[in-house]
């Protein structure tokens, strides 16, 4: 097990009277407790909250009138327990034993057009193991061809840009990552959170991908160690768990996020598969 302290301050001009729609919050699972946590706005106004269906993300939306400083401050204290596979030996699911609750993450979205890329994705990984290993060798090409360069891509960036123009963040390194998953039968999707080693720290996108009856974490980028990963939202791609999505004017002032180990309690490093949703 480990324990985070974590948080992140998001701080605005705003303009026009406007709704934020917040997704800062870590959520809770077997994997993932919250040991406490405070959500502090300023002005103090209230807010609605919302945990997605099956607790896939949590929400928090707030009206603000035009103000030149409005800030949201969220603070938790956190211990993860990932699941590890005993072995490498996981297998994709054939789609006749495929949840249905799962068939929707192989098909298209608005990043990860999958039905752009299968020919693509058949001939590079079409002939390898239907399994973990086909992947690993996903992420693989990911990171041995597209150039990882912080501020090269836009919110319009989708995965078809990223294999075309061979330069991206970690969003978008996740975005081909779910789009070649699918291309080959595969169910993926987009997850971010808090991660130790990030320089500057900011948000970080992995994906996930359906193998052996669960969902298992990759990082194409490398940039992390996946056993500080702390769960934040989950969605078919980066349009369902944007940290902040603004329906007004505004401009943001400033951002500021952290995350410290605080404790190591029976912890031994594991390098095998590993998963932080409850299933």
């Amino acid at each position: 097990m480990k324990r985070f302290h974590l948080g992140s301050k998001l701080q605005y001009r705003v303009l026009q009277p406007s709704t934020f729609l917040f997704n800062v919050a870590v959520i809770e699972n077997q994997h993932q407790s919250i040991l406490s946590e405070r959500i502090r706005l300023t002005p103090d106004l209230s807010f609605d909250k919302h945990l997605s269906d099956p607790g896939e993300s949590r929400y928090q939306r707030v009206h603000v009138p035009p103000t030149d400083y409005f800030e949201i401050d969220y603070e938790a204290e956190v211990e993860l327990k990932p699941y590890y596979a005993p072995d490498t030996n996981i297998r994709e699911v054939p789609h006749e034993i495929l949840p249905l609750a799962i068939m929707p993450y192989i098909f298209p979205s608005r990043y990860c057009e999958s039905d752009r890329l299968t020919r693509l994705a058949t001939l590079q990984f079409g002939n390898l193991a239907p399994d973990y290993s086909r992947v690993q060798a996903i992420c693989n090409w990911i990171y041995d061809n597209v150039f990882y360069l912080s501020g090269s891509t836009s919110s319009f960036t989708s995965a078809f840009n990223t294999v075309t123009e061979r330069v991206g963040v970690c969003r978008d390194f996740a975005h081909l990552g779910i789009a070649f998953c699918r291309a080959l039968d595969i169910p993926a999707r987009f997850v971010t959170g808090y991660v130790v080693g990030l320089d500057p720290p900011d948000f970080h996108a992995v994906f996930e991908a359906y193998l052996d009856g669960r969902w298992y974490l990759f990082d194409a980028t490398r940039l992390v160690s996946l056993q500080d990963f702390v769960r934040v939202g989950t969605g078919y791609d980066a349009a369902d768990v944007a940290f902040a999505t603004i329906f007004g004017a505004m401009e943001m002032s400033h951002m500021e996020l952290f995350i410290n180990e605080k404790s190591n309690i029976g912890y031994q490093s594991d390098v095998r598969p590993i998963s932080t949703i409850a299933e």
